[in-house]
């Protein structure tokens, strides 16, 4: 297989239609905001205190340390919803398993890169996935290209979606999470926490080149034979019944997505041409597919587009900012870079 990890997985993945611009992504800590929005209502009680925190050139396990020797308790009492870049101004939940004790003084958490919000009590822990939004603010600098096409390009966006693919954070600094997990399933002990690192981004690899195909052939947004339909919202999927003409309409309506296998232990559900093409494009990543199943991680089925609820976006020259909200689980990056071709790529 081949060794460049990180090409595989993100760089040289296929757009949907060569970016018209390139430019300068993250030149300044504020040049990526993104704020957390819950999928429910805190409780106001309970055992576990519930945190809105804003980070600053941070990344998550650095605030979590940060928590377990503020609250006084070990990093698996502390919960949240999901990672956040490091290299950005992120509003993110926390929540600290603190039964019967008051928490400590917030000041005594906050120091320049780090603030309190809010506070509140919760009676279950944060687990990951439970956002139902994550909303950005993204400036991109020294822009060059046509630029008096920027609100045609966003409004394709907005319109058609871009493909769902893991972006490049989800791999490790020069894709070392790959590299990790190559030797993992190769026999190499590693220690548990990091394990569930390494299992995450050997299954967006193998998602990534799953999408990649379907984007090459020009079926990412298409029902073929076969299909597990996602229900958009949810993690729900049955399989595409060919009599039913109304889950076309659905498709385009953006209510139904097709999907791909996120690999696991129980087999994968899709059939015919879908699992034709799967099985194919996985063919040669046999002993990380055992690796998975051997592990009991769980198979799923994964959206292969996303589209944002909204786009704005301000321009000033060769400055662009742009805003957009996204589900949880989907990444801005693979939005950007349907727009344009960054330095950072």
């Amino acid at each position: 297989m081949n060794p460049d990890w990180l090409s595989l997985a993100w760089r040289d993945l296929p757009y949907v239609e060569p970016p018209l611009f390139k430019g300068r992504l993250k030149q300044a800590v504020d040049d990526f905001i993104v704020h957390e929005q819950l999928s429910f209502e805190p409780d106001g009680e309970g055992e576990h205190v519930l945190l809105y925190l804003e980070k600053t050139g941070l990344d998550t396990e650095q605030v979590v340390k940060q928590l377990s020797q503020w609250a006084g308790v070990a990093p698996h009492a502390i919960g949240y919803a999901g990672r956040k870049d490091r290299h950005a101004r992120t509003r993110q939940w926390f929540s600290v398993q603190l039964p019967g004790k008051n928490a400590p003084a917030m000041q005594r958490l906050e120091h320049e890169r780090l603030a309190v919000l809010s506070h509140t009590r919760h009676g279950r822990k944060l687990r990951h996935g439970a956002v139902q939004a994550n909303f950005f603010q993204i400036t991109l600098r020294n822009l060059h290209g046509p630029l008096e096409r920027i609100p045609e390009a966003l409004a394709r966006i907005q319109t058609q979606g871009v493909p769902n693919y893991f972006g490049g954070q989800r791999f490790g600094n020069h894709g070392a999470n790959l590299v990790g997990a190559d030797a993992l399933f190769q026999g190499k002990k590693v220690r548990r926490p990091v394990r569930g690192l390494y299992w995450s981004a050997a299954r967006a690899l193998l998602f990534n080149r799953i999408l990649a195909r379907r984007v090459t052939d020009g079926t990412w947004n298409q029902i073929l034979p076969g299909e597990r339909l996602l229900l958009a919202g949810s993690r729900s999927h049955f399989a595409h019944d060919p009599e039913d003409a109304d889950l076309h309409r659905r498709v385009a309506e953006f209510d139904l997505h097709p999907s791909g296998w996120l690999p696991g232990a129980g087999g994968n559900s899709a059939l015919a041409a879908v699992l034709a093409l799967e099985n194919e494009v996985l063919a040669e990543f046999t002993p990380w597919l055992d690796g998975l199943c051997s592990a009991a991680i769980a198979g799923a089925r994964r959206a292969l587009r996303v589209r944002p609820e909204y786009v704005d976006h301000q321009q000033q020259s060769d400055t662009l900012s742009v805003q957009f909200a996204l589900p949880t689980g989907s990444f801005a990056t693979a939005l950007l870079r349907e727009l344009m071709v960054t330095e950072q790529d």
